[in-house]
């Protein structure tokens, strides 16, 4: 069966249809399912489809659908996971446009990929290790890796298990930001002499049909007392970066204390946990506390990072904070011109406001990077008209004259807001076709002849021709007067 449908029709002020369809699918359908009737819910006639060469256009997702003219239908083409392709973002969509030309028109699709349990949630590490003293008070906290569930809403990760549950009970933590730390709590004060060594297992619980669920490993060796844990000198560290920074180029630094001394006071730090898209882009030093940047960061990818440090003492305390880093925008793509449809040729009788181009502009940069401008050169009958942010026109602004100008090289130019300013431009090449739009002109208005009188008939006297004719290959007559008549 096809995707549920929601049908949206307007008018745009060039004439062109415009509709929207949006279809919900859920994700990895067999290649071949059916999407939607496309024909049916925009009101085309299928012919409609083959004689305007209907086509996708799409920036992004040209490999999942496939239309079908002879049936006038959308298709998979290829399986969609929807964790590949759009992570943890909901709604997930593919948008793109149908093009049609004779005459031009666009049509919007919007297909909405829904989520099933396709993915069970999974630790990082197979095990983690904790030195815990026994000395450690009833309450005491330790924070534990979060598990990672790339399903989202009920099929996404729910709730964790601890077992067994002699000493230790897991609590869920909740943070400003709406995320939840995972916190082992020490319930029952532990006796290094009778249980030198712990061994736990960590279950996260996903809420999908059927449930699935990942485990981790916690191994825990109990020591003699260290009376203080690390304390971080805040919760939450903020930075910024520019994408394109360069590697080894220092984020931020994190400082705990520890106010026992010796090895129960020496602080080690770590990474405890990190999102799969900032793995491999951040490094911390052990002993400094001090965040590098470890690869290339690129706003247009990933605006934002999240990172949970981890400050261990040698004593198997810990604390542990969360660092924010904020990708700041750079002015590093051109804006690109991407030509829908042109007209190769169009006669010099075309009335003002007729469409010779439709043209797409992308820019992937952000706030006044990405604002893009377009204009064409000036002294010629054209203009650049803006149906959307960015879908653009070229249409004819006055009336053409062959005679005057036979050929127009346009060229447009399109110019992003930012500091300094990067810029694209293509050139068209439209030639203007004759219509018979001028009179032949003779050379004089009048012209004198004499004759004798009692001449013969049929003889000629003299002849005229017209001089000039503007249009194009118009073959001149000649004309005659015999018998001294003119005719």
């Amino acid at each position: 069966m096809g995707g549920q449908v929601l049908l949206f029709f307007s008018l745009l002020s060039l004439g062109s249809v415009f509709g929207q369809v949006s279809y919900s699918i859920p994700e990895e359908m067999p290649k071949g399912s059916l999407v939607g009737n496309m024909a049916r819910d925009f009101g085309l006639d299928v012919k409609r489809l083959k004689s305007g060469k209907a086509r996708i256009f799409t920036r992004d997702s040209d490999g999942y659908i496939e239309l079908n003219n002879e049936r006038g239908v959308l298709l998979i083409k290829d399986r969609i996971d929807r964790e590949a392709l759009c992570g943890q973002t909901t709604p997930c969509a593919l948008h793109f446009k149908i093009i049609l030309e004779n005459p031009m028109e666009f049509l919007s699709v919007t297909i909405e990929i829904t989520d099933i349990n396709d993915n069970p949630p999974s630790f990082e590490k197979s095990d983690v290790k904790f030195k815990i003293s026994e000395s450690a008070v009833s309450g005491s906290k330790f924070i534990l890796d979060r598990a990672v569930d790339s399903d989202v809403g009920s099929n996404g990760l729910q709730t964790y298990k601890l077992e067994p549950a002699d000493h230790f009970v897991v609590r869920l933590h909740e943070q400003a930001d709406g995320t939840k730390n995972v916190e082992m709590v020490l319930d029952k004060p532990l006796d290094r002499e009778k249980n030198e060594h712990l061994s736990l297992v960590l279950t996260a619980v996903d809420g999908g049909e059927p449930q699935m669920t990942g485990t981790m490993q916690i191994l825990i060796t109990v020591l003699d007392a260290n009376d203080n844990a690390p304390v971080f000198t805040q919760p939450i560290y903020k930075a910024s970066i520019e994408e394109n920074a360069a590697v080894g180029t220092v984020v931020v630094t994190v400082t705990a204390t520890d106010s026992d001394q010796g090895s129960n006071g020496r602080i080690t730090y770590s990474i405890s946990s990190i999102l799969d898209h900032a793995r491999g882009l951040f490094e911390v030093n052990d002993a400094s506390g001090e965040i590098r940047l470890k690869g290339n960061v690129d706003y247009e990818k990933a605006r934002t990072f999240q990172i949970n440090i981890r400050a261990s003492d040698d004593g198997g305390l810990v604390d542990s904070c969360k660092v924010m880093i904020e990708v700041i925008d750079v002015n590093d793509n051109k804006p690109d011109i991407h030509i829908l449809s042109k007209s190769n040729v169009i006669s010099e009788d075309a009335v003002a406001g007729t469409v010779v181009t439709m043209i797409n502009i992308e820019d992937t940069d952000s706030g006044e990077n990405g604002k893009v401008h377009c204009s064409i050169n000036n002294d010629i009958p054209f203009v650049m008209k803006s149906s959307t942010s960015d879908f653009y026109t070229l249409v004819t602004d006055s009336g053409l004259d062959r005679e005057t100008a036979s050929e127009y090289n346009i060229t447009v130019t399109c110019s992003d807001e930012g500091v300094p300013s990067l810029s694209s431009s293509v050139t068209l090449t439209l030639q203007i076709s004759d219509v018979n739009d001028n009179s032949p002109v003779f050379e004089s208005s009048s012209y004198e002849a004499y004759i004798v009188e009692n001449n013969t008939p049929g003889l000629s006297v003299f002849t005229v021709r017209a001089q000039t004719d503007s249009d194009w290959k118009i073959q001149l007559p000649a004309f005659l007067l015999p018998g001294g008549l003119p005719r």
